[in-house]
């Protein structure tokens, strides 16, 4: 499908948040999400990385547990993957930014399973980090089979990591790693990350 014949982002999430409210839990809501990432990026995979790195991971180095996955039978639940500090995790975990990649060589450059992504065809990406204060816990990942990203897909993306992050608990290891950053986002949302 050509995504400009694709419905606005606007009218896919027009109903669709409020409709959140009814989930019966976090599945249920990561489904919800799923169904309507589907419709703003057609082609797309979708999953979630939970930040689980601890005390005993080395300086340097991200630890992620894959905690959704619109593709489980490829990119397994509960798989786990370690991360050096690159520009990918600079953006992501150090200055909390979103993350757009677009083309393979972007792919191949940031993962080091693009040759499994290669094989799904998949092209470019859009990583937003979900955070608590300065504290990225988790990743929300989208990734495309198109080479290049709408202004109007990068939105609605935007839009349903935030939607996500209240479903996405923050792994207990982190209140060991990130002290400091896990205490000033308890005292900013009044709830920490145990």
């Amino acid at each position: 499908m050509d995504p400009t014949d694709a419905p606005t982002t606007t009218a896919i999430t027009a109903g669709f948040l409020d409709s959140l409210a009814e989930a019966a839990g976090a599945h249920d809501a990561l489904r919800r999400i799923d169904a309507c990432r589907a419709l703003i990026a057609p082609g797309s995979s979708f999953s979630i990385q939970q930040n689980v790195t601890t005390a005993l991971d080395a300086a340097g180095e991200v630890l992620l547990r894959r905690f959704y996955s619109s593709e489980a039978s490829a990119f397994p639940i509960n798989d786990t993957k370690r991360k050096t500090l690159t520009p990918w995790t600079e953006c992501l975990f150090v200055q909390g930014r979103v993350f757009v990649g677009e083309g393979e060589h972007v792919l191949a450059e940031n993962f080091d399973d693009f040759e499994k992504m290669r094989a799904h065809a998949l092209r470019s990406v859009i990583n937003v980090p979900l955070m608590q204060g300065r504290l990225c816990y988790a990743t929300f990942n989208v990734f495309g089979t198109g080479a290049r990203w709408l202004p109007e897909q990068v939105f609605g993306i935007r839009l349903l990591a935030l939607a996500a992050a209240r479903w996405v608990p923050c792994a207990p290891g982190l209140a060991y790693r990130f002290p400091a950053a896990v205490a000033a986002a308890g005292a900013e949302r009044g709830m920490p990350c145990q």
